[in-house]
Formats: structure tokens, sequence, C-alpha cells
């Protein structure tokens, strides 16, 4: 899955400080808008999301997984975005565990799409040290030493 993000033009390893978790969607989202998957009103609706139900997006501590329903208009395409953070964005103050550095934003046109990426996607993550090696990729060289330690 590593390869994919890489082939694909969906990672994006940002200099930016997000100040809170809605400017870091919002920089996750950068580059799904810049490969035509996403429009504003996905990210719109994701941040209404997370205001509505709270965190669910942090599904492990460091990682943060962005998505909204496939029914929404602003999908143009399915695909993941990868967006590593340069400082911890927290989600629910006083609480490590919603707390994340790695942005994985989902977008797909159905519903089984959007669950078989969730599937792959948690597959990956799932892998001994991958999320802790990715915590630490601070450019390019990093992460294809990341994708040869993991054979992704």
């Amino acid at each position: 899955m590593l390869r994919y993000f890489l082939e694909n033009g969906l990672i994006n390893i940002t200099d930016k400080h997000p100040q809170n978790w809605e400017e870091a969607i919002r920089i996750s989202g950068e580059i799904m808008k810049k490969n035509n998957l996403v429009t504003d009103e996905y990210i719109d609706q994701v941040i209404a999301d997370v205001k509505k139900y709270g965190p669910y997006i942090v599904i492990v501590p460091g990682v943060a997984m962005p998505h909204s329903s496939a029914e929404n208009s602003g999908v143009l395409g399915t695909g993941i975005g990868f967006t590593i953070m340069p400082n911890t964005v927290s989600f629910e103050e006083g609480n490590p565990e919603k707390d994340a550095r790695l942005f994985f934003m989902l977008a797909a046109k159905d519903h089984d799409t959007h669950v078989k990426n969730i599937s792959k996607l948690a597959d990956m993550l799932m892998e001994d040290g991958m999320v802790e090696d990715l915590k630490k990729v601070k450019n390019m060289d990093d992460y294809h030493e990341v994708m040869a330690k993991h054979n992704m």
C-alpha cells in the first residue's frame, strides 16, 4: 500500500503546522483535491461529521482516517491520500489516545470500495512497526526506507 501512495502521487509530507484538527483535515485534503478526488464540499463534510460524532476518525493513537460517506457529492473519484504532519494534532484535549500525525483521507464513489479501502489500510497499519516507522518519516528518502523495510 505504501507503493500505492507513491505511484499515485497521493503522499504529502507537509511542513504546514495545523493550529487545530479542522485545519489538519483541510491540509490532509490538499493532496486529494490536487488529484481531483474530492472537493472542498467533501472536506467540509468530514469536519462536520467529526463535530457531530466526535473524533471517530482517530483509529489508533497517532493515526487519523478522515472520511465521510460515499454518497457525498464532493467525492469525484476513489482513492486514499496520505499526509504526514510535522507535529501531533489533538482531536480531544487531554486525551493522547485521540492525537494524530498520520492522516489517511479516504474517498470512494461507492460503499463497497470504501469498505475495501478501509480494510486494506487497516491491514497495512497493523503490520509490526509500521505506524512507528511512518511517524519518523521527514522526507521522501525516509519514506523509501520504510517502503523497503516493509516490502511495500
